[in-house]
C-alpha cells in the first residue's frame, strides 16, 4: 500500500489535477473566500478620520500596534471593519480548552463525539462574541482619547453612538470571518483559520518588500545588510521546512496470528512522532493572548493615566518583558497543545488491543511511560525551535530598522500553512487518482 502510494504521488501532475474538478471547485472556493477577506480589511469604520488615524500609526509603526497590524493584514492600521481580525476567536478556543481539562462537564463533552464536539464549538462562538465586544469598547474608548501629531482627533464624533456603531462593526466583523474560516475548512482547502492569517501577512509582503528596498536606496540599511537579511530568510525558511519535516519513528510489532488455514501479521510498522507536534499554533496563540490585550491598553494610554502608559511602554516591541512574556506564551502552549493532540495513555492502550508493541517495552503502562518520555524530549527541542525562530524578529526590529514581515514569526505562519495546504491537495489528488483506478478495474471487470 505504501509503495502504491509512492507511485500515485510520484504520478501527480498537471493533467491529473486538470481532471480533478471537485479540487478545483474547493481551490476557487478557498480563492474566492480569501478575496472576500481582503475585500473587507479596506471598508473602515464609520466616524474615524484616516489622515489622523494614519499620522499615529506612522509615529507607532515599529511598535506592538505595527505587530498586530501584520497579523489583522493591514485591517488595523486602516481601522476597518475586520481589525480585530481573527484574534478573539483563537482567544476564545484557548479559554475554552484551558477550561477542557479543569472543568468535567467540558471534559465530558470532549468524550461524546461529533455532538459534543458542536456544543464545544458553540460554546466557543459565545466566547468570541463576549471577548469581541469586550476588546471593541476598549478600542472604541482609546480612539475617542487619541490625537494625531496635528492635534486633530482621530474620531469625527465621539460619544455613546460611536461606542456602539463601532462595537457592532467590529463584533460582526470576527464572527463573519469566523464563518468564513469554517466554510473555507469546510468546503475549501486548507484550514480556515490559519489561511486567514497567511494571506494578511503574505498581501503586506509587497509593501515590506518596497520600504526595505527604499530603505537601502536612502542609505538607511547597509547593502551588504540586505543581502545578509536575504540569505537569513532563505536560511529561516530551510530550516523550518526541515523542522516540520523531521519525526521520530518508533519502531511497532504485530505479533503473527492464525486465522484458518493462513497466517496473518508479524509484519512490524513504524509511529511517527513529529519534532514540533504543535506545529505553528503556539505562536498564534501566543500571539493573541498577548497582543489584543496589548493594543487595547495602546489605545487606552493616549491620554490615560501614567501607569498604563508605563504599562504599554514595558510591553513594547523588543523590551525584556514582552519577549519573556512572549516566549513563556510559547512554551506554555507548546506542550498544552502537544498533550491534546498526542495521548500516550490513549495511543498505548489502543496498541495493546491490536496486539501491537514496541519491542522491549511492556505493553500498557510501560508503553504509555515510554511514549511520554520520547514525546517530552521531542517537545523541548521543537520549543526551543520555535522560541529561536520567533525571536528573530524582535531583534531585527530591535537592532535595525527592518519590517517586521521579514521576521520569524510570520516566516513560520506562511511555510507551516503553505506546507499544510499543499499536502492536503496532494491528498485531494491522491484521492481522485485513487477513485480513477477503482473506475478502471470495474470497467475492466465488466468487459471480462
Amino acid at each position: 500500500m505504501a509503495s502504491a502510494a509512492e507511485q500515485l504521488a510520484a504520478n501527480i501532475n498537471f493533467s491529473a489535477f486538470s481532471k480533478a474538478t471537485e479540487l478545483k471547485k474547493r481551490l476557487w472556493f478557498t480563492l474566492g473566500a480569501l478575496i472576500i477577506y481582503r475585500i473587507g480589511t479596506y471598508i473602515p469604520i464609520p466616524g474615524i478620520d484616516p489622515a489622523a488615524l494614519a499620522d499615529i500609526f506612522d509615529q507607532q509603526r515599529g511598535g506592538i500596534l505595527g505587530m498586530f497590524d501584520v497579523f489583522s493584514g493591514g485591517a488595523l492600521g486602516r481601522m476597518t471593519i475586520f481589525a480585530l481580525n481573527i484574534m478573539p476567536y483563537i482567544s476564545a478556543s484557548i479559554i475554552i480548552q484551558l477550561l477542557t481539562t479543569v472543568s468535567p462537564h467540558l471534559e465530558q463533552l470532549k468524550k461524546e463525539g461529533e455532538q459534543g464536539r458542536k456544543k464545544i464549538n458553540q460554546y466557543t462562538r459565545y466566547g468570541t462574541v463576549v471577548l469581541t465586544a469586550l476588546q471593541a469598547y476598549g478600542i472604541a474608548a482609546g480612539l475617542e482619547g487619541m490625537t494625531a501629531s496635528g492635534g486633530q482627533g482621530v474620531v469625527l464624533a465621539g460619544g455613546m453612538f460611536f461606542k456602539a456603531s463601532t462595537v457592532i462593526t467590529l463584533v460582526g466583523g470576527t464572527i463573519f470571518l469566523m464563518w468564513l474560516g469554517e466554510q473555507i475548512t469546510a468546503r475549501g482547502v486548507g484550514n480556515g483559520i490559519s489561511l486567514i492569517i497567511f494571506a494578511g501577512i503574505v498581501a503586506q509582503l509587497p509593501s515590506a518588500i518596497a520600504s526595505t528596498l527604499e530603505l537601502g536606496r536612502t542609505g538607511a540599511l547597509n547593502t551588504l545588510f540586505i543581502m545578509f537579511l536575504i540569505i537569513l530568510v532563505i536560511g529561516t525558511i530551510t530550516f523550518i521546512v526541515f523542522i516540520e519535516r523531521a519525526q521520530r519513528r518508533i519502531v511497532v510489532q504485530y505479533p503473527k496470528r492464525q486465522v484458518g488455514q493462513r497466517m496473518f501479521g508479524g509484519e512490524s510498522s513504524h509511529m511517527p512522532l513529529k519534532l514540533n507536534t504543535a506545529g505553528v499554533i503556539p505562536p498564534i496563540f501566543a500571539s493573541s493572548l498577548l497582543l489584543l490585550p496589548v493594543t487595547v491598553a495602546s489605545f487606552s494610554a493616549q491620554g490615560g493615566p501614567e501607569w498604563l502608559t508605563t504599562v504599554t511602554s514595558l510591553l513594547g516591541r523588543g523590551q525584556p518583558l514582552y519577549m519573556a512574556m512572549y516566549i513563556g506564551g510559547i512554551v506554555f502552549f507548546c506542550f498544552f497543545y502537544t498533550a491534546i493532540v498526542f495521548n500516550p495513555a490513549d495511543t498505548a492502550d489502543n496498541l495493546k488491543k491490536y496486539g501491537g508493541f514496541i519491542p522491549g517495552i511492556r505493553p500498557g503502562k510501560r508503553t504509555a511511560e515510554y511514549l511520554d518520555y520520547v514525546l517530552t524530549r521531542l517537545t523541548v527541542v521543537g520549543v526551543g525551535y520555535l522560541a529561536l525562530v520567533c525571536l528573530l524578529p524582535e531583534i531585527l526590529m530591535s537592532q535595525y530598522a527592518v519590517p517586521f514581515y521579514f521576521g520569524g514569526t510570520s516566516l513560520l505562519i506562511v511555510v507551516s500553512v503553505t506546507m499544510d495546504t499543499v499536502s492536503q491537495i496532494q491528498s485531494h489528488l491522491l484521492a481522485h487518482q485513487y477513485e480513477g483506478l477503482i473506475k478502471k478495474s470495474k470497467l475492466r471487470g465488466r468487459n471480462k
